[in-house]
């Protein structure tokens, strides 16, 4: 069997046709965003977004040793886009902290998660 190698304009008319633009607005909770940080981001977090993401989308955790294969590749095609895309995209705003950012992640955190007095 021979397979094509898949390119931009397939995903983007997967994307069409079972993604509509209105749908997309909630990202998973687990996958940060890693553009414009300093320092950059680092090819572990970015396979850890990868990971997260193949995790979400094929509903495991750990997958089964006939699966592992098919798992393990789109982790590491996933890893490569995303560093390639990280690292190419622009902007004029001032990269953001790293702390300062965690910061507030655990502030929005603790507020979500409080217990009502």
């Amino acid at each position: 069997m021979s397979h094509r190698r898949t390119t931009i304009a397939d995903f983007d008319t997967l994307a069409e046709k079972f993604c509509p633009a209105n749908t997309l607005t909630v990202m998973c909770r687990n996958i940060r965003t890693l553009h414009n940080f300093e320092p950059p981001a680092t090819v572990e977090e970015i396979h850890a977004s990868a990971l997260q993401y193949v995790r979400k989308i094929s509903g495991m955790n750990k997958p089964s040793a006939v699966n592992a294969e098919a798992f393990d590749s789109a982790v590491e095609a996933i890893t490569l886009i995303t560093h390639r895309l990280v690292h190419s995209l622009k902007t004029t705003a001032p990269p953001k902290d790293r702390e300062v950012e965690a910061a507030k992640a655990r502030a929005r955190s603790a507020e979500r998660y409080a217990v009502a007095k």
